[in-house]
């Protein structure tokens, strides 16, 4: 088996990843601030920021991973 090192340049690092999600968590912030702006009920962030950083984690470990370069290669 071919295991990677942290040297390997297929696998990135976690300020490379930090730097590709950030845009994203930063948008979904600014949508529940936005919404909570506009006068919707303060439940309303609760419900709308789990998935957020959800889907901001998940991005962050296929980036910190390698699984975002490994697509194509078989």
């Amino acid at each position: 088996m071919d295991v990677p090192t942290p040297t390997d340049n297929r696998i990135g690092s976690r300020k490379q990843a930090a730097v590709a999600i950030l845009p994203f968590l930063l948008l979904g912030l600014l949508d529940v601030v936005l919404l909570l702006g506009w006068g919707l009920d303060p439940l309303w962030g609760f419900v709308i920021l789990p998935p957020i950083l959800f889907i901001s984690v998940l991005g962050w470990i296929a980036f910190k991973s390698g699984f975002v370069d490994d697509r194509g290669t078989a």
